[in-house]
C-alpha cells in the first residue's frame, strides 16, 4: 500500500536490551481513576490525501474486527528472549513451547474471559479467541461499532477501492470493567486504511495471462549478447535471463551437495501466509516440479488452510488474481530450496484484517517452523498505521521468536520509497519487515553462469531506459523503476544483535538514538534475474499452465524461507529466531559479502507490447543493475541495501567449513 507522506511520530515507548517496548499496561487503578472514556491512542490511522469521502458507512454493514490484549510481562519476555537467542549463550535455543509462553506472558484467563463477556454484553459477536487470548476476533454492525466505541465510521473511495475508516480513535467507555479497560490494547480492522496489504512482487501480480521473459532472452547470465541493440556503458550487453530455475539457484546458494545428500528440508514445515488461495497450486506446483526434474510434492506434504468457500472478502479491492499468483511463487519457491519440507499455505480472507488473523493464528498455533510472508505496508509512518496495530505485530513477533518460529517479512519492492532519489522526504522502510522480531529479507541481483555458478551478487535497485529511435532514450541509466526496499525504522530502536554491526551512519540517519536497521540478509529478487514461475492463468486463446519469469522480495523470503528449512535440518535444531545468527556470521564464509559493481552492468530485457503474446509485437528495455541513485548502497560489511550479505553455502546451512 503506498501512501502519502505525513508528519512522523518518534520511537514507540522505552528501550529495553535495545528493543522497544510500546507501552506499560494499565493497572487496574489507573484504569478505575476515573468514569470518562478511555481512548486508545493511535487507532485511528490516518488516510491518504486523494481518498474521497462517501459519507458515513451504511448502519447495519457488517464490519469484523479484533481486540488486542496487552502481553504480561513484555519487558520479560524481551529479556528471556535475548539470552535464548544470543548463539554465545549456554541457554540458546531452548525455544519455549506455545503452553510455556502463554503461562508467562499471555494474557491472565480472568482478563480474557472478562473481555469476551463484556463484548457479548454490548451486543457484538465473538467469533474466535486466539488460543493465546492476545486477540480476539469479533464482528458488528456499523452501529454497534460507533456506540460501543464511541467513533464514527465512515466510507471512502480510494484508488478505485471503498475502504471504511474511522474518523476518531475508538476509546472505552467509563462504564466498561476495570479489568476490561486494563486488558485491553486496541482495536483493529475497523480502519482498513491501516490494514490494507498489498504482496511485494514484481512484476505485480501477474494479471491474468501475462507473460514475462519472452524472447529473445538468455539461459545464463550473459550467454546471448544483444549484438543487434546500441552499446551501453561503451560495450553490447547481454539479453536478460529468460528465468532461473531451482537447480541454478540451488547451485548458486551452494544447496547441490546438501540436497544430494537426502538434506533437503525433511521434518521441517513452512507456512506461507497470503490472502485467498488459488484453485490450481497443488497441480500447478506439481506441473512445475515435472517440468524443472523437481521432487514431487509426497502425499500429506503440502496442505492449506483457507477460509470456507463463503468466507472471502474484498475480492476486487484486494485483487484475488494477483494474490494467486504470490500464492505459486511462494509454493513454487519454498519447494525449489526445500524441496523435503513440508508446505502449509494459510490463506486470509481478505488482504485487511483478514491477513492479520491468518498471521497471528499461524503463530499462535505453532503451525510451522519458519513462516514465510511476501506482503506488508509501504510506510513504517505510525500515523498512517496505527498504535494498535503495530502493537499487535509487536507481540505475536514476540511470541514467534519466544516460540522458535523463524519469521520473514519481504523488505518491499520500492527501494528506499524515494523514486530512486528523487524525493528523500519520502525516504521510509516497509513494515512488518522492520519489526526487530522478525526477518526483514532484501533483494539482489544475481549472475549464474552457465554450470549453476555463482558469477557474483549485487544489491538489486533498478534503472530502465527504452529503445527508440535506434538509441537508447534518456541515456543509461534512465529512470528508477523498483529495489529492495531497506533504511532506518522510525518505529524501533536499534535491537542489541545490531549493535556494534551496524554503522552509525544508518542506525543514526535520522539523528536521535541508534534504530532497527533493515534488511537483515538478502536474496535474489530482480526481476531480471528472476524465477521462472508456472502458472494457470487465463488468456485469450484459453486457459492453461504457462511459465513465467518474476521477482521482487516477495522471491527472496519465501526463498530463504527455504533455505532455513534445509539449515534446521543440517543443524538439527530448530534455528528459530535466527537474526542474532545472521549478525555473528557477518564477515564469515558462510555469506556472499556483497557490493556495488566496480562498472556498469547492464542486461537488455524484452517483454511483449501487450505483455500477453506477440500480436503488437515486441519491445525492449536496457536495464542498470544495482545503480546508486538512492540512498541505500551496498558495501563490505552491513549495509541497508543487502544486510549482512547473502547465503553462501554449504557453511551458511551447516555453520562448518566446506571440505
Amino acid at each position: 500500500m503506498k501512501v502519502s507522506r505525513h508528519m512522523r511520530a518518534g520511537p514507540i515507548g522505552a528501550a529495553f536490551g535495545g528493543l522497544v517496548l510500546i507501552s506499560a499496561p494499565l493497572s487496574p487503578a489507573q484504569a478505575a481513576t476515573a468514569d470518562r472514556p478511555q481512548a486508545l491512542p493511535g487507532t485511528a490511522a490516518q488516510r491518504p490525501a486523494n481518498a474521497i469521502d462517501l459519507g458515513a458507512a451504511p448502519s447495519g454493514e457488517l464490519v469484523d474486527f479484533g481486540i488486542l490484549l496487552r502481553m504480561r510481562d513484555q519487558a520479560g519476555a524481551e529479556a528471556r528472549l535475548s539470552a535464548i537467542s544470543d548463539p554465545t549463550s549456554a541457554s540458546y535455543g531452548k525455544w519455549l513451547t506455545n503452553a510455556e509462553f502463554d503461562a508467562s506472558y499471555a494474557p491472565a484467563g480472568a482478563d480474557v474471559a472478562a473481555v469476551e463477556s463484556w463484548l457479548r454484553a454490548r451486543g457484538l459477536t465473538v467469533r474466535k479467541t486466539l488460543p493465546s487470548g492476545m486477540y480476539v476476533e469479533v464482528s458488528g454492525t456499523v452501529a454497534q461499532v460507533e456506540q460501543v466505541f464511541a467513533t464514527q465510521v465512515r466510507s471512502y473511495s480510494w484508488q478505485g477501492q471503498t475502504l471504511r475508516a474511522i474518523t476518531t480513535a475508538p476509546s472505552l467507555p467509563g462504564s466498561a470493567p476495570a479489568r476490561v479497560r486494563s486488558a485491553i490494547h486496541g482495536v483493529i480492522g475497523i480502519d482498513q486504511f491501516s490494514t490494507l496489504k498489498h504482496p511485494a512482487a514484481v512484476e505485480p501480480g501477474p494479471p491474468p495471462g501475462s507473460r514475462y521473459g519472452v524472447q529473445p532472452c538468455s539461459g545464463y547470465f550473459g550467454q546471448l549478447i544483444a549484438q543487434n541493440k546500441p552499446t551501453a556503458y561503451g560495450q553490447k550487453a547481454p539479453y536478460a535471463v529468460c528465468g532461473y530455475t531451482p537447480r541454478d539457484y540451488q547451485s548458486a546458494y551452494g544447496e547441490t551437495s546438501l540436497l544430494a545428500k537426502g538434506v533437503d528440508g525433511r521434518g521441517i514445515t513452512v507456512a506461507i501466509t497470503d490472502a485467498y488461495a488459488s484453485p490450481t497450486i497443488y497441480q500447478d506446483a506439481q506441473h512445475y516440479s515435472t517440468a524443472h526434474q523437481q521432487p514431487l510434492f509426497r502425499q500429506g506434504q503440502f496442505s492449506q488452510i483457507t477460509p470456507a468457500a463463503d468466507g472471502y472478502h474484498m475480492v476486487n479491492a484486494c485483487g484475488a488474481q494477483g494474490w494467486y499468483g504470490e500464492e505459486t511463487l511462494d509454493v513454487e519457491a519454498v519447494h525449489a530450496m526445500a524441496p523435503g519440507a513440508s508446505i502449509v499455505f494459510v490463506g486470509a480472507s481478505d488482504c485487511a484484517s483478514g491477513l492479520d488473523e491468518a498471521w497471528a493464528e499461524t503463530i499462535d498455533n505453532h503451525i510451522a517452523d519458519v513462516v514465510t510472508n511476501s506482503w506488508g505496508d509501504s510506510t513504517d509512518d505510525i500515523t498512517m498505521l496505527g498504535a494498535s496495530y503495530v502493537a499487535f505485530y509487536l507481540q505475536y513477533s514476540i511470541e514467534a521468536a519466544l516460540t522458535g518460529i523463524t519469521v520473514n517479512f519481504a523488505s518491499g519492492d520500492d527501494g528506499d520509497q524515494t523514486d530512486g532519489g528523487a524525493d528523500l522526504a519520502d525516504k521510509s522502510v516497509d513494515f512488518p519487515a522492520d519489526l526487530p522480531f522478525v526477518t526483514g529479507v532484501g533483494g539482489t541481483s544475481i549472475l549464474i553462469g552457465a554450470e549453476g555458478q555463482w558469477l557474483g551478487e549485487h544489491g538489486w535497485q533498478n534503472d530502465y531506459t527504452s529503445l527508440k529511435g535506434g538509441a537508447w532514450s534518456p541515456p543509461p541509466p534512465g529512470n528508477y523503476s523498483s529495489g529492495g526496499g531497506g533504511g532506518t525504522s522510525q518505529l524501533f530502536l536499534q535491537p542489541a544483535y545490531q549493535v556494534g554491526k551496524v554503522p552509525v551512519s544508518i542506525s543514526r540517519y535520522y539523528g536521535g538514538a541508534p534504530m532497527r536497521a533493515v534488511p537483515d540478509i538478502a536474496v535474489v529478487a530482480d526481476p531480471n534475474t528472476g524465477f521462472r514461475v508456472g502458472q494457470t492463468q487465463v488468456f485469450p486463446d484459453g486457459t492453461y499452465w504457462a511459465e513465467y519469469r518474476i521477482g521482487g522480495t516477495s522471491l527472496a523470503s519465501p526463498l530463504l524461507a527455504g533455505m532455513v528449512a534445509v539449515a534446521d535440518q543440517a543443524r538439527n535444531t530448530k534455528l528459530g529466531f535466527i537474526n542474532p545468527l545472521y549478525y555473528q556470521m557477518l564477515y564469515t564464509p558462510a555469506l556472499h559479502h556483497l557490493t556495488a559493481p566496480t562498472s556498469p552492468i547492464a542486461q537488455v530485457r524484452t517483454d511483449f507490447t501487450n505483455f500477453v503474446d506477440n500480436s503488437q509485437g515486441v519491445f525492449f528495455r536496457l536495464q542498470t543493475i544495482d545503480v546508486q541513485s538512492s540512498t541505500l548502497h551496498d558495501t563490505r560489511g552491513y549495509d541497508d541495501e543487502t544486510g549482512v550479505g547473502s547465503p553462501h553455502g554449504p557453511m551458511f546451512f551447516t555453520g562448518e567449513a566446506a571440505h
